[in-house]
């Protein structure tokens, strides 16, 4: 986010917090977010990175004028910063009744415009307890002694020159060339002591510095084109090594192999643009570790410069492109773990001194029973208590912390053995109604209202018994898009086969009448598939693009107090499964009010009447299930939706089957044409 020492500006970030405000002198620039609160956090992100031409001619004070050349990723960061700090405002966990607000400038990822944005933040908008960084990766700043308030979320430069070198000796690479940023960052990779003992020659080392990257990085293309050398060792950051791999391909040099630090080895800019993406394709490098931030997608995409009239970082860059870019979030996730760490650093310092009880209520930490089951206390009678992480709980002596334990609708347990076993009974029944009509197929009452509609109906309801299924067990990133898909379209193929049966019987009756013949002809049995085929590829379309956007995800919801964690798939963005929900209701709806003005059509078997009846069951059971579904906790709302899904698939089942089969099977008489046909 911004820079704490001169020479590590492009690759550093911070974190502080703050207790003191004063006026401004010399700000670095006037763009920039602001947001108040009853604690500042302050974060700098190198947003731009073409410094404009300084003139130092030391006869009046130095202008920096802002940087140009807006980069999308660390838009992202910024992003994630503001993101992390509304959930921790929102949260009931951390910061009660604490207020976090930041301010955020633009360093450009250079000496000047960091070190000056980093002063005025420390000195003018906060007395910095700790800095916290996302991006600073020298093994300097490991040193306790020289920098004890210095924290951070990315490992030390250290271990990915280790890891490279050991690459390079792993294939046996003896003869390489090095372009580095002209920095600690860039000289820490290639005078490892690993590489310079395993008998690895550098055949040349080239550095590049940002005020000069253009001519820099055509001196290097210039190097590697003439060396001999076939495997590059690239230690810069990806603004650098995108100029360079555009001065490589004017020289049309794309024959080498490309070893990457993790500045750059994930950078999605390099394979997507067309002329680098032919330098860019050998490339083997290293990435820090990442995790899906929930919500943050969904959140980058409701931005709009209308809903923030001053945020002039989002105002530029929706000048320039529409849209936010999703990238790779394993820097973004340093950011976003970055603030939650600032927060919980905060939150113990302020919150004890905030809930300590009062002289007449003192509460020790002296025996297990006085201690809470989110505490632990490692002294004996000990005043203060350690309170444990989130993920973790105390044991039953509340000496240590332990991981909570993960809960989810398990087949193995009482309610998922329940929901099982209705759903393979509804699977079962289906199955011998489907062999019963089979059987039967040639009598009147199967053959009546379109024996073949008959058929997908039930194996649609076979369907929605079986994605009942799929809700039950250890959610994966599988199962949690597989399981809404599943539901959403086997219950439309289901409601539509039932609103064309009641269009047919429309239509059927309909055409009885003088000068109407022609009406059955219009609906005929090609025109009832491709009602239900178009139907069905509607909602198919409607969970594809859900599914390839912004897909549910398994995520550990700790909101709940208690010992377990609830392991849930969490929706994302709601809009794609409302979306799926209202297509079903819609197509429900119609079929109730088709088969409502069909009820009282003139037969002895009027299925109309049947399916109104189960239309009913149907429309009841997803009316209730809404306000259940909301106010369930945990893997209960699970539970909510299947038993919703097997509820609405035993009623459509019996309303509609169960009066064909008791005539089928006990009342053959019935069985003919003659009575069906009486009036």
């Amino acid at each position: 986010m911004a820079s704490t020492i001169i020479e590590l500006g492009i690759r550093d970030g911070l974190l502080c917090d703050q207790m003191l405000t004063c006026s401004r002198w010399g700000t670095p620039s006037s763009q920039g977010l602001f947001q108040d609160g009853d604690v500042i956090i302050g974060g700098l992100f190198p947003l731009h990175y073409q410094p404009p031409v300084i003139d130092h001619d030391f006869t009046k004070l130095p202008r920096y004028n802002p940087c140009t050349g807006l980069e999308y990723v660390p838009l992202q960061y910024i992003y994630a910063m503001v993101f992390a700090l509304e959930e921790i405002n929102h949260s009931t966990m951390l910061l009660q009744g604490i207020k976090l607000g930041y301010h955020i400038f633009d360093s450009c990822g250079r000496p000047p415009w960091a070190l000056q944005s980093a002063l005025f933040l420390c000195l003018c908008v906060c007395v910095c307890v700790f800095q916290i960084s996302y991006l600073s990766t020298c093994p300097c700043l490991s040193d306790r002694l020289q920098y004890p308030n210095f924290f951070r979320t990315i490992p030390s430069d250290i271990y990915q020159a280790r890891a490279v070198a050991q690459l390079v000796i792993r294939f046996n690479w003896t003869w390489v060339g090095a372009v580095v940023a002209n920095n600690n960052y860039g000289y820490m990779a290639v005078f490892q002591e690993e590489i310079q003992g395993a008998g690895v020659c550098l055949a040349f080392v080239e550095t590049l510095q940002r005020e000069n990257i253009i001519s820099d990085a055509r001196r290097a293309a210039l190097t590697i084109q003439a060396s001999t050398a076939r495997v590059i060792l690239i230690f810069t950051w990806y603004t650098d090594v995108r100029e360079l791999f555009l001065q490589l391909a004017k020289l049309n040099v794309t024959d080498r192999q490309f070893l990457a630090s993790e500045a750059w080895s994930t950078s999605g800019d390099l394979v997507q643009n067309s002329v680098t993406s032919k330098v860019a394709n050998g490339v083997l490098g290293v990435a820090t570790r990442s995790s899906a931030i929930p919500g943050f997608e969904s959140y980058l995409r409701r931005l709009h410069p209308i809903h923030h009239p001053d945020d002039e970082f989002l105002r530029e860059f929706w000048e320039v492109e529409f849209g936010s870019p999703v990238s790779t979030l394993k820097v973004t996730y340093n950011v976003y773990l970055a603030v939650y760490a600032a927060a919980h650093a905060l939150h113990s310092l302020l919150c004890p001194i905030k809930d300590s009880p009062s002289e007449n209520n003192i509460s020790t930490c002296s025996s297990p029973k006085q201690i809470k089951a989110t505490e632990i206390s490692n002294k004996t009678g000990s005043l203060d208590c350690e309170r444990c992480p989130l993920e973790l709980w105390s044991n039953a002596k509340r000496t240590a912390c332990i991981p909570r334990q993960l809960d989810f609708l398990a087949f193995n347990e009482t309610l998922g053995i329940t929901l099982t076993t209705a759903a393979v009974t509804g699977v079962t029944v289906t199955t011998v109604v489907f062999v019963v009509f089979l059987h039967y197929r040639h009598t009147p009452v199967v053959r009546a209202n379109n024996s073949e509609l008959s058929f997908l109906l039930l194996v649609s309801i076979k369907l929605c018994f079986l994605c009942s299924l799929v809700f039950i067990g250890r959610p994966s990133v599988w199962s949690c898009r597989f399981q809404q898909a599943a539901f959403g379209i086997s219950f439309v193929l289901c409601v539509s086969c039932l609103k064309v049966k009641t269009i047919v019987v429309l239509a059927a009756f309909r055409s009885a009448r003088p000068g109407a013949e022609a009406l059955i002809r219009w609906f005929g049995p090609g025109q009832q598939r491709g009602s239900i085929c178009l139907l069905t590829c509607i909602q198919i379309i409607i969970c594809t693009i859900w599914l390839s956007l912004i897909p549910p995800v398994p995520r550990q919801d700790l909101g709940f107090q208690g010992s377990k964690v609830t392991l849930e798939c969490a929706m994302v963005s709601v809009v794609g499964f409302c979306l799926i929900l209202g297509y079903i209701g819609l197509l429900a709806c119609t079929s109730l009010i088709l088969a409502f003005f069909a009820r009282k059509l003139p037969d002895n078997f009027n299925e109309a009447k049947l399916i109104t009846f189960s239309m009913l069951i149907f429309c009841a059971v997803w009316v209730a299930f809404v306000p259940a579904y909301l106010s369930s906790p945990g893997k209960y709302t699970v539970a909510v939706e299947v038993f919703a899904i097997l509820a609405s698939s035993y009623g459509l089942l019996f309303c509609i089957f169960a009066p064909k089969c008791f005539i089928i099977l006990l009342r053959p008489e019935r069985n003919t044409k003659k009575y069906m046909m009486a009036r």
